[in-house]
Protein backbone atom coordinates (compact mmCIF):
# COMPACT_ATOMS: atom_id res chain seq x y z
CA UNK A 1 0.00 0.00 0.00
CA UNK A 2 1.35 3.41 -1.01
CA UNK A 3 1.21 6.05 1.74
CA UNK A 4 -0.15 9.13 -0.06
CA UNK A 5 -1.95 12.22 1.24
CA UNK A 6 -5.24 10.83 -0.11
CA UNK A 7 -4.69 7.51 1.67
CA UNK A 8 -4.01 9.27 4.97
CA UNK A 9 -7.05 11.57 4.69
CA UNK A 10 -9.47 8.81 3.73
CA UNK A 11 -8.17 6.40 6.38
CA UNK A 12 -8.33 9.13 9.03
CA UNK A 13 -11.94 9.91 8.04
CA UNK A 14 -12.90 6.22 8.13
CA UNK A 15 -11.35 5.68 11.56
CA UNK A 16 -13.02 8.86 12.85
CA UNK A 17 -16.41 7.57 11.69
CA UNK A 18 -15.88 4.19 13.37
CA UNK A 19 -14.82 5.95 16.60
CA UNK A 20 -17.95 8.10 16.43
CA UNK A 21 -20.10 4.94 16.16
CA UNK A 22 -18.33 3.44 19.16
CA UNK A 23 -18.95 6.54 21.24
CA UNK A 24 -22.59 6.81 20.22
CA UNK A 25 -23.65 3.14 20.21
CA UNK A 26 -20.93 1.23 22.02
CA UNK A 27 -19.54 -0.40 18.88
CA UNK A 28 -20.77 -3.04 16.49
CA UNK A 29 -21.10 -0.84 13.40
CA UNK A 30 -17.47 -0.69 12.31
CA UNK A 31 -18.55 -1.93 8.89
CA UNK A 32 -20.08 1.50 8.24
CA UNK A 33 -16.58 3.02 8.07
CA UNK A 34 -14.88 0.24 6.13
CA UNK A 35 -16.22 1.32 2.70
CA UNK A 36 -14.34 4.59 3.13
CA UNK A 37 -11.07 2.77 3.75
CA UNK A 38 -11.76 0.49 0.78
CA UNK A 39 -11.49 3.52 -1.51
CA UNK A 40 -7.72 3.66 -0.95
CA UNK A 41 -6.84 0.07 0.01
CA UNK A 42 -8.17 -3.43 -0.45
CA UNK A 43 -10.60 -4.68 2.25
CA UNK A 44 -8.17 -7.22 3.70
CA UNK A 45 -5.50 -4.54 4.20
CA UNK A 46 -8.19 -2.35 5.77
CA UNK A 47 -9.01 -5.18 8.16
CA UNK A 48 -5.38 -5.52 9.17
CA UNK A 49 -5.11 -1.75 9.67
CA UNK A 50 -8.20 -1.63 11.86
CA UNK A 51 -7.57 -4.69 14.04
CA UNK A 52 -5.07 -3.02 16.44
CA UNK A 53 -6.87 0.33 16.22
CA UNK A 54 -10.08 -1.28 17.49
CA UNK A 55 -8.32 -2.12 20.76
CA UNK A 56 -7.29 1.51 21.27
CA UNK A 57 -10.82 2.70 20.39
CA UNK A 58 -12.39 0.24 22.84
CA UNK A 59 -10.10 1.18 25.71
CA UNK A 60 -10.87 4.86 25.18
CA UNK A 61 -14.62 4.18 24.87
CA UNK A 62 -14.59 2.38 28.25
CA UNK A 63 -13.91 5.78 29.84
CA UNK A 64 -17.57 6.49 29.07
CA UNK A 65 -19.14 3.00 29.13
CA UNK A 66 -18.25 2.10 32.68
CA UNK A 67 -19.20 -1.19 34.48
CA UNK A 68 -22.48 0.36 35.64
CA UNK A 69 -23.61 0.36 31.99
CA UNK A 70 -22.89 -3.36 31.39
CA UNK A 71 -25.60 -6.02 31.49
CA UNK A 72 -23.36 -8.57 33.18
CA UNK A 73 -25.86 -11.49 33.08
CA UNK A 74 -26.24 -11.07 29.31
CA UNK A 75 -22.48 -10.76 28.83
CA UNK A 76 -21.87 -13.99 30.73
CA UNK A 77 -24.04 -15.76 28.17
CA UNK A 78 -22.77 -13.89 25.10
CA UNK A 79 -18.99 -13.98 25.58
CA UNK A 80 -18.36 -17.76 25.37
CA UNK A 81 -20.15 -17.83 22.01
CA UNK A 82 -18.15 -14.80 20.87
CA UNK A 83 -14.81 -16.46 21.62
CA UNK A 84 -15.85 -19.70 19.94
CA UNK A 85 -17.12 -17.72 16.95
CA UNK A 86 -13.81 -15.89 16.52
CA UNK A 87 -12.01 -19.24 16.44
CA UNK A 88 -14.48 -20.57 13.87
CA UNK A 89 -14.23 -17.33 11.88
CA UNK A 90 -10.45 -17.68 11.70
CA UNK A 91 -10.83 -21.11 10.10
CA UNK A 92 -13.57 -19.85 7.77
CA UNK A 93 -11.39 -16.92 6.73
CA UNK A 94 -8.60 -19.30 5.75
CA UNK A 95 -10.55 -22.08 4.09
CA UNK A 96 -14.14 -21.15 3.18
CA UNK A 97 -16.00 -18.64 1.03
CA UNK A 98 -16.35 -15.24 2.76
CA UNK A 99 -18.91 -14.10 0.19
CA UNK A 100 -21.50 -16.69 1.17
CA UNK A 101 -21.12 -15.78 4.85
CA UNK A 102 -21.64 -12.08 4.05
CA UNK A 103 -24.78 -12.79 2.00
CA UNK A 104 -26.29 -15.07 4.67
CA UNK A 105 -25.69 -12.55 7.46
CA UNK A 106 -27.14 -9.74 5.33
CA UNK A 107 -30.32 -11.67 4.56
CA UNK A 108 -30.88 -12.64 8.21
CA UNK A 109 -30.37 -9.02 9.31
CA UNK A 110 -32.75 -7.62 6.71
CA UNK A 111 -35.44 -10.14 7.73
CA UNK A 112 -35.00 -9.08 11.36
CA UNK A 113 -35.37 -5.39 10.49
CA UNK A 114 -38.37 -6.12 8.25
CA UNK A 115 -40.11 -7.86 11.15
CA UNK A 116 -39.48 -4.78 13.30
CA UNK A 117 -41.06 -2.50 10.71
CA UNK A 118 -43.96 -4.95 10.29
CA UNK A 119 -44.59 -4.57 14.02
CA UNK A 120 -44.98 -0.78 13.66
CA UNK A 121 -41.51 -0.17 15.04
CA UNK A 122 -42.26 -1.72 18.42
CA UNK A 123 -39.68 -3.78 20.29
CA UNK A 124 -40.92 -7.14 21.53
CA UNK A 125 -39.13 -7.51 24.85
CA UNK A 126 -37.98 -11.07 25.43
CA UNK A 127 -36.53 -12.71 28.54
CA UNK A 128 -32.86 -13.60 28.75
CA UNK A 129 -32.21 -16.82 26.84
CA UNK A 130 -29.04 -18.91 27.01
CA UNK A 131 -29.46 -20.55 23.57
CA UNK A 132 -30.27 -17.25 21.86
CA UNK A 133 -27.40 -15.43 23.58
CA UNK A 134 -24.89 -18.16 22.76
CA UNK A 135 -26.10 -18.24 19.15
CA UNK A 136 -25.86 -14.45 18.87
CA UNK A 137 -22.36 -14.46 20.37
CA UNK A 138 -21.26 -17.25 18.02
CA UNK A 139 -22.64 -15.52 14.91
CA UNK A 140 -21.13 -12.21 15.99
CA UNK A 141 -17.75 -13.81 16.59
CA UNK A 142 -17.71 -15.40 13.14
CA UNK A 143 -18.74 -12.25 11.28
CA UNK A 144 -16.49 -9.92 13.29
CA UNK A 145 -13.52 -12.16 12.49
CA UNK A 146 -14.39 -12.58 8.81
CA UNK A 147 -15.52 -9.04 7.97
CA UNK A 148 -15.37 -6.75 11.06
CA UNK A 149 -19.18 -6.88 10.96
CA UNK A 150 -20.23 -8.51 14.22
CA UNK A 151 -22.78 -5.83 15.11
CA UNK A 152 -25.97 -7.24 13.54
CA UNK A 153 -26.12 -10.59 15.43
CA UNK A 154 -25.45 -8.89 18.77
CA UNK A 155 -27.91 -6.08 18.06
CA UNK A 156 -30.64 -8.57 17.15
CA UNK A 157 -30.27 -10.19 20.58
CA UNK A 158 -29.80 -7.05 22.69
CA UNK A 159 -32.59 -5.06 21.00
CA UNK A 160 -35.02 -7.84 21.87
CA UNK A 161 -34.02 -7.51 25.52
CA UNK A 162 -35.45 -3.97 25.75
CA UNK A 163 -32.39 -2.59 27.56
CA UNK A 164 -32.05 1.11 28.32
CA UNK A 165 -29.93 3.01 25.80
CA UNK A 166 -27.03 3.28 28.28
CA UNK A 167 -27.07 -0.42 29.15
CA UNK A 168 -27.37 -1.34 25.47
CA UNK A 169 -24.36 0.79 24.50
CA UNK A 170 -22.26 -0.22 27.51
CA UNK A 171 -22.92 -3.94 27.02
CA UNK A 172 -22.10 -3.65 23.32
CA UNK A 173 -18.91 -1.74 24.14
CA UNK A 174 -17.53 -4.37 26.51
CA UNK A 175 -18.61 -7.22 24.21
CA UNK A 176 -16.55 -5.81 21.34
CA UNK A 177 -13.67 -4.85 23.63
CA UNK A 178 -13.26 -8.56 24.40
CA UNK A 179 -13.86 -9.56 20.78
CA UNK A 180 -11.47 -7.04 19.24
CA UNK A 181 -8.69 -7.88 21.70
CA UNK A 182 -9.14 -11.58 20.90
CA UNK A 183 -9.14 -11.25 17.10
CA UNK A 184 -6.29 -8.73 16.76
CA UNK A 185 -3.49 -11.31 16.69
CA UNK A 186 -5.25 -13.69 14.23
CA UNK A 187 -5.94 -10.75 11.91
CA UNK A 188 -2.33 -9.59 12.02
CA UNK A 189 -1.17 -13.14 11.29
CA UNK A 190 -3.52 -13.38 8.32
CA UNK A 191 -2.69 -9.98 6.84
CA UNK A 192 0.95 -9.35 7.81
CA UNK A 193 0.86 -5.49 7.71
CA UNK A 194 3.70 -3.68 5.96
CA UNK A 195 5.67 -0.73 7.30
CA UNK A 196 3.35 1.76 5.59
CA UNK A 197 0.31 0.18 7.25
CA UNK A 198 1.92 0.49 10.68
CA UNK A 199 2.74 4.14 9.96
CA UNK A 200 -0.87 4.77 8.92
CA UNK A 201 -2.07 3.10 12.13
CA UNK A 202 0.04 5.49 14.18
CA UNK A 203 -1.37 8.49 12.32
CA UNK A 204 -4.97 7.30 12.76
CA UNK A 205 -4.53 6.95 16.52
CA UNK A 206 -4.99 10.73 16.70
CA UNK A 207 -8.59 10.37 15.46
CA UNK A 208 -9.71 8.22 18.37
CA UNK A 209 -10.25 10.63 21.32
CA UNK A 210 -12.31 13.23 19.43
CA UNK A 211 -14.28 10.64 17.46
CA UNK A 212 -15.35 8.65 20.53
CA UNK A 213 -16.15 11.80 22.51
CA UNK A 214 -18.33 13.26 19.75
CA UNK A 215 -20.25 9.99 19.48
CA UNK A 216 -20.77 9.89 23.24
CA UNK A 217 -22.11 13.44 23.17
CA UNK A 218 -24.64 12.44 20.50
CA UNK A 219 -25.71 9.44 22.60
CA UNK A 220 -26.42 11.69 25.56
CA UNK A 221 -28.82 13.78 23.46
CA UNK A 222 -30.84 10.86 22.08
CA UNK A 223 -33.96 9.55 23.75
CA UNK A 224 -34.68 5.82 23.91
CA UNK A 225 -36.83 5.62 20.76
CA UNK A 226 -34.38 7.72 18.73
CA UNK A 227 -31.56 5.44 19.82
CA UNK A 228 -33.39 2.31 18.72
CA UNK A 229 -34.46 3.85 15.40
CA UNK A 230 -30.89 4.83 14.56
CA UNK A 231 -29.61 1.38 15.49
CA UNK A 232 -32.16 -0.26 13.20
CA UNK A 233 -31.22 2.16 10.41
CA UNK A 234 -27.56 1.25 10.88
CA UNK A 235 -28.51 -2.42 10.73
CA UNK A 236 -30.01 -1.80 7.29
CA UNK A 237 -26.85 0.01 6.11
CA UNK A 238 -24.64 -2.78 7.49
CA UNK A 239 -26.76 -5.50 5.93
CA UNK A 240 -26.82 -3.83 2.51
CA UNK A 241 -23.04 -3.39 2.64
CA UNK A 242 -22.60 -7.07 3.50
CA UNK A 243 -24.99 -8.07 0.73
CA UNK A 244 -23.13 -5.92 -1.81
CA UNK A 245 -19.76 -7.34 -0.73
CA UNK A 246 -21.02 -10.89 -1.09
CA UNK A 247 -22.89 -10.53 -4.38
CA UNK A 248 -20.28 -8.31 -6.07
CA UNK A 249 -17.63 -10.84 -5.07
CA UNK A 250 -19.38 -13.49 -7.13
CA UNK A 251 -19.80 -11.12 -10.11
CA UNK A 252 -16.16 -10.05 -10.37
Amino acid sequence: MELTAATILVAFAGVSLICFMKGAFGGGFSIVGIPLLSIVMDPVTAGGLLAPLFIAMDLFALRYWKPSTWSKPDLLLLLPGLLAGIGAGYLLFRFLDHRAIAILMAVVTLIFVALWFAGDGSVAIQPRSSPKAIGAGLASGITTMVAHSGGPPLAMYLLSRGLSKEIYAGTTSLFFTVGNATKAVPWLLLVGPTGNVWTLMAICLAAIPAGVWLGWRLHAKLDQRQMYRIVYALLIVSALKLLWDGVSGYLT
